[in-house]
């Protein structure tokens, strides 16, 4: 969101954090749809047409089911989008060695959806995984900066890389790694290149709205900029805490509860 915002400000965003049953990364493909379900039938009642998965599992697990079976009956006119194939369909424009590392959790891993999209754009490019089960653990808990941290983080960087000596791009395929950039490149051989999705999507978005003027003037909008608003299935105040980290800025989260 804060890329995106970066680069649209004009319209109105609605934020939802799930993080009363969040992390969706080990939770199966039923659990993940039925959650991911639930928070767009959310987002429909208050009033947004347009709404994207910000998250890597949501969109591994739970979109193409969303697009193809629920949103013809719940609300065919309103859309909704991932950050899967955003990236797929320009990852080939970074990597000269057509060998691109993915970083994920269990569930985006375990879904091969990247390796699927991406060989759908780029049928040359090989792709290696590795999930990073204990990353997100780390960041909840703003343990990401320690020492203890850096095991974790090297060992999946090195399991990764032992899968291919030649890979020159290295793909952040979860929104809270980000955070790791620094420790990632400090354990990254120089010469690859590491991409996170927030300027991909972003971009990506911009590019939809332009193409899709009908949705476009579906979407509320501000003089120069629109509001924000934050809500959150569990603490506001830790919310507050944490998404002021992403998001560069204070801010302040109201509390809603989804269906049990």
């Amino acid at each position: 969101m804060k890329e995106i915002v970066k680069v649209l400000p004009q319209y109105d965003y609605c934020y939802l954090g799930d993080n009363a049953r969040a992390p969706y990364g080990p939770r199966s493909f039923e659990t993940v749809y039925k959650y991911t379900l639930e928070a767009v039938e959310w987002f429909f009642s208050k009033g947004c047409p347009l709404v994207i998965l910000a998250c890597n599992t949501a969109s591994a697990k739970a979109l193409r089911t969303i697009q193809q079976q629920a949103l013809p009956d719940l609300a065919p006119e309103n859309r909704v989008l991932g950050v899967i194939r955003p990236t797929a369909e320009v990852i080939g424009n970074f990597t000269k060695s057509r060998k691109v590392g993915i970083l994920g959790t269990s569930g985006t891993v375990n879904s091969s959806s990247y390796v699927i999209e991406i060989a759908h754009f780029f049928p040359d490019i090989q792709v290696f995984q590795q999930a990073c089960p204990m990353w997100v653990p780390l960041i909840e808990n703003r343990e990401y900066e320690t020492e203890g941290a850096d095991y974790f983080i090297r060992k999946c960087l090195d399991d990764l890389l032992k899968q291919s000596p030649d890979m020159d791009t290295v793909l952040l395929a979860c929104t809270h790694y980000p955070l790791l950039m620094q420790k990632i490149r400090q354990f990254l051989p120089a010469g690859i290149r590491v991409l996170s999705q927030g300027d991909i999507v972003a971009a990506s978005l911009a590019d939809y709205l332009e193409r899709h003027p009908e949705m476009e003037t579906r979407i509320s909008r501000g003089s120069e900029e629109g509001n924000r608003l934050f809500f959150t299935t569990d603490s506001t105040e830790d919310f507050d805490n944490h998404a002021s980290i992403f998001f560069g800025r204070a801010l302040s989260s109201i509390f809603i509860k989804l269906k049990a």
